[in-house]
């Protein structure tokens, strides 16, 4: 079975077939950088990582898009006493540590809006001489009424459709959204570039059509970003896109909401859990588990109880990681059929970590039995999946995920106390030897004995 996706425009899943036969362009709609992130933003991340991942190993050459908007109003209106480049740009950081600590491998290219006036412009001339933009009292809109298909993404009949009420005096019509914005006279005038209708700034929906086309070409593969963006952004992205003349994307690829309560987690409404408080709760990898393992269209209900079973659930995988190549060394991972199938088939992740785990009983069951043929396969399996899903233990320790200089310090201290218990045993001492096991265990640091000596986990 070849992979297949949900795309949003054509309400249906298609056969995923790029445009380059090996190659595979995604562009992801990134973060406005007024402020941090919260894990909503995060859960983004981790599900387009997730896909990029597995496109990859599906024998890809994947470009990952994802841009950052460092000029906003939002940006403007936060930025306070700082200048306002210097808040985005402190946020842009707070965002990639974000990711990296996550394990989200970085983006092949990771845009700024101010970076690609240039572009911006020379889109807006297109659609000026195309008939589908004017300029107006040194703003620039698009003229929603000229591009017929005007809704078909999101299902909007045109004639439902209501403007935002900005500036409509400057608008022929109210359903028209801006392009540029003019520079007003309270902004400053750091946060402007010149043009030939006047000093402004773009607006939002421009500046993802002028980066996508720039380093994804006319016509690219997947584009991506969450439901609450369908509309009105990546509608008014693709009026302004094909109004010019650009195929866009051929698939659009939306993931679900996080959400806190009855709302979805956003900092506008100001219901937000940072990636620090949840660090404070269980490890990065255990974060990642959390936010991986749904299936990426399905809506998660943000509780501590389902994060900490999350985590619980992570801990088993894990453990049998441990012991099985303790047991019989590293293997090559593998994909089990089974895995494979649940991927292909829209990114099921539910279905695809199943597998992992089922993988994990008959590893366990063969470490019972001293199976160790049967151990090896299901340990290729196990770190197979779990490659694809950015969650092998093995590479979270080399990478120093999860703090691993701290993990260092942990480690050379329980293996003092390991030292102090076995010369308690050795000198058959059994009460000071479950002495030193209990205290371990009261700090949460399970001790179990091994054939090839005792061995601990958190």
């Amino acid at each position: 079975m070849t992979l297949r996706l949900y795309d949003t425009a054509s309400r249906s899943i298609r056969d995923f077939v790029p445009v380059t036969p090996g190659r595979c362009g995604i562009y992801l709609c990134g973060p406005t950088v007024q402020s941090g992130p919260h894990i909503g933003h995060l859960r983004s991340a981790v599900n387009y990582d997730v896909l990029r991942r597995w496109l990859t190993r599906s024998g890809y050459e994947v470009t990952f898009v994802q841009n950052v908007t460092d000029i906003d109003d939002k940006v403007l209106a936060k930025a306070g006493d700082l200048e306002w480049w210097a808040l985005a740009y402190a946020n842009e950081r707070a965002f990639a540590d974000g990711y990296a600590t996550l394990g989200c491998l970085p983006p092949t290219i990771a845009p700024r809006a101010t970076g690609h006036v240039p572009e911006m412009i020379e889109l807006m001339h297109t659609l000026i001489n195309r008939g589908h933009a004017y300029a107006s009292e040194g703003d620039v809109y698009f003229d929603v009424i000229s591009y017929p298909e005007y809704g078909a993404l999101s299902g909007q009949r045109i004639d439902h459709v209501q403007g935002d009420g900005a500036d409509d005096h400057c608008k022929r019509d109210p359903r028209d959204f801006a392009l540029w914005k003019g520079r007003k006279p309270e902004e400053p005038a750091s946060a402007s570039w010149p043009t030939p209708w006047g000093p402004g700034r773009p607006g939002w929906h421009l500046e993802c059509s002028a980066m996508a086309g720039r380093y994804l070409g006319e016509t690219f593969d997947i584009h991506g970003g969450g439901l609450d963006l369908v509309f009105p952004h990546h509608e008014n992205e693709i009026a302004q896109s094909k109004a010019a003349g650009f195929g866009f994307a051929n698939y659009w690829v939306h993931h679900a909401l996080l959400n806190l309560g009855p709302e979805k987690m956003s900092k506008s409404i100001g219901n937000v859990i940072d990636l620090a408080h949840v660090l404070g709760l269980v490890r990065a990898v255990e974060v990642r588990y959390y936010l991986a393992t749904p299936h990426y269209r399905s809506t998660i209900d943000y509780s501590e109880e389902s994060l900490l079973e999350a985590a619980v659930g992570y801990r088993r995988i894990e453990n049998f990681v441990e012991r099985a190549t303790e047991r019989v060394g590293a293997v090559e991972p593998a994909l089990a059929p089974a895995f494979v199938n649940a991927l292909d088939d829209d990114l099921g992740t539910p279905a695809g970590i199943a597998s992992v785990h089922e993988a994990v009983r008959a590893g366990n069951a063969a470490l019972a039995a001293g199976d160790d043929a049967a151990v090896r396969s299901a340990l290729a399996e196990v770190r197979g999946g779990l490659e694809v899903f950015g969650l092998d233990p093995a590479e979270w320790a080399a990478s120093g995920g999860d703090s691993g200089e701290l993990r260092g310090v942990v480690d050379s201290l329980v293996a003092v106390a390991l030292e102090q218990r076995q010369a308690a045993r050795a000198r058959k001492d059994y009460g000071a030897a479950d002495s030193i096991r209990d205290q371990l265990k009261e700090a949460g640091i399970v001790v179990e004995d091994t054939p090839a000596g005792p061995r601990w986990t958190l």
